[in-house]
């Protein structure tokens, strides 16, 4: 449940708003200056201030600035008199998310509201991919979820660029979520209100990416049988998110610049100009450097672009994000699916600390999704992970842990420290014949075999012959444990 501050003189009105919240299901507290609404906010974690301009000891400006100094997560709505407009707009470049004129309508403040948390919800959700505020669910103490210094830059940054108008150059490999980091910029800046249009350069084949952007007139080549409106007209007043714009050929950068610098284009088959109020974000997990180099990419084009640049890092260099990233889709999963595992086992978590992460967070939401179909207990186990973490360890390094045993002396002794636990004296001992049936000669694979059934045996037996229990503390992997009792026939009813 969101909690919302209310600041305002006219305790009237302050009670009216606090009325109409409550009656919305919001948490709130009041105000009657904006020195008390610093002093509250400093005391109480609140999501969302609204507050009036003209107050006595501090009025709401002064106030706005040390609010947002101590949290700027924290999002506020101004309340002014039609006369004191001006004073709101100034707000708004200190941060307010926007303003309401008075009398006020209750239906007008609560939809505003709740435009304002859906749009604070795209920063969280950036956590994918950037450092993010609270995730709003009374859990968080209001820290960023990604507690990396190299993501701290980041939303710094796109917090600054969240107030501008200029383009937006994101770059990061596959996965790292850069439409997320472009839906926050827009979604918390001045064109917030307007379209936010998305076209995927790489999936649109080079003799069609023209009438996709500019649009067409009817006729204007085979197959144009009706105008068609391209995406900076649709797009007008609002932002226009070109994904992998490193795909596009040289001509359609010339054609692009020019938008960029004259705000105008002309549809295929027309004569007629058309302005263009868009503002442009682009991503690209491209090379740039190298191919300016290479004469594929227009370096204007670039630096028009890449005023302010993002790169969002790849998972691998954020790992201590890792274990807050991976709490934030258990909690998605959880509420997706309607199950309540409750975290990642310490041996599981090491190894997703260990892995590379090819595909990034998207990988992750897959792997974590992967193990809330496997798991049968209340907590991601390592018997639960996908084969594909165990197999890409290194490539100097084979590590088949996902087709064979573990080293026999580690598993033994988890065997015997688990006996240990369960408050069993009994030491259970593997014994392995070092001689083949006919008594000749040693047999390393025969040797192997018996020793494997036989500890799968008394592995079984310590756990009461529970799989996935029996997986995680003899440290083997599920499916190799399924395998292994259906080579050697053994029953895990037996040892219930």
């Amino acid at each position: 449940m969101n909690k919302v501050l209310v600041v305002d003189d006219d305790k009237v009105l302050q009670g009216s708003v606090r009325q109409a919240l409550e009656y919305h299901h919001f948490l709130v507290d009041v105000a009657d200056n904006g020195k008390e609404a610093v002093a509250a906010v400093y005391k109480e974690k609140y999501d969302l201030v609204v507050m009036d301009v003209n107050m006595p000891e501090m009025d709401g400006i002064q106030a706005l600035v040390e609010i947002k100094k101590h949290d700027p997560s924290i999002i506020v709505i101004i309340l002014t008199a039609f006369s004191n407009v001006q004073d709101a707009v100034k707000a708004v470049k200190e941060g307010a998310y926007n303003y309401l004129e008075k009398p006020i309508s209750s239906d007008n403040l609560v939809a505003l509201i709740k435009r304002a948390l859906k749009a604070r919800s795209l920063v969280e959700t950036t956590a994918f991919s950037a450092p993010m505020l609270s995730l709003g669910d009374g859990q968080n103490d209001g820290k960023f979820v990604g507690e990396s210094n190299v993501m701290k830059k980041v939303f710094n940054i796109i917090s600054k660029l969240a107030k501008v108008n200029t383009p937006v150059l994101i770059r990061g490999e596959s996965g790292t979520g850069k439409e997320l980091v472009a839906k926050a910029i827009h979604f918390n800046g001045p064109r917030k209100d307007e379209k936010f249009v998305t076209l995927n350069c790489g999936a649109v084949p080079e003799n069609l990416i023209e009438s996709e952007l500019f649009g067409h007139e009817k006729g204007a080549f085979t197959g144009a049988s009706d105008r068609k409106i391209g995406k900076f007209q649709y797009a007008d007043g609002g932002t226009l998110f070109l994904d992998e714009i490193g795909d596009i050929s040289p001509a359609m950068q010339v054609k692009l610049l020019r938008v960029l610098q004259e705000k105008k284009f002309t549809p295929i088959g027309s004569n007629r100009e058309v302005s263009s109020d868009v503002r442009i974000i682009a991503a690209s997990h491209k090379p740039f450097e190298k191919m300016i180099k290479d004469g594929s990419f227009r370096e204007d084009l670039f630096y028009r672009l890449n005023v302010l640049p993002v790169y969002l890092p790849p998972l691998r260099e954020r790992t201590s994000d890792i274990p807050h990233l991976s709490n934030y889709y258990l909690n998605f999963f959880n509420s997706h699916h309607g199950l309540n595992i409750r975290g990642i086992s310490p041996e599981a978590m090491k190894i997703f600390e260990s892995y590379s992460w090819p595909g990034n967070i998207r990988e992750l939401r897959n792997i974590i999704e992967h193990c809330f179909i496997m798991e049968s207990s209340d907590q991601i186990e390592v018997s639960s992970l996908p084969s594909t973490m165990f197999k890409a360890k290194s490539s100097n390094e084979k590590d088949d842990r996902s087709e064979s045993l573990i080293d026999i002396e580690e598993i033994q002794n988890s065997v015997l420290n688990e006996s240990d636990k369960s408050g069993d004296s009994t030491k259970y001992q593997v014994t392995v014949s070092m001689k083949s049936p006919d008594g000749t000669k040693l047999d390393f694979q025969i040797a192997k075999d018996e020793f494997e059934k036989e500890f799968i045996i008394q592995a079984l037996k310590v756990n009461k012959g529970k799989i996935n229990q029996t997986a995680l503390n003899a440290n083997i992997p599920k499916k190799t444990l399924l395998r292994k009792i259906e080579k050697y026939e053994i029953n895990p009813k037996t040892y219930y």
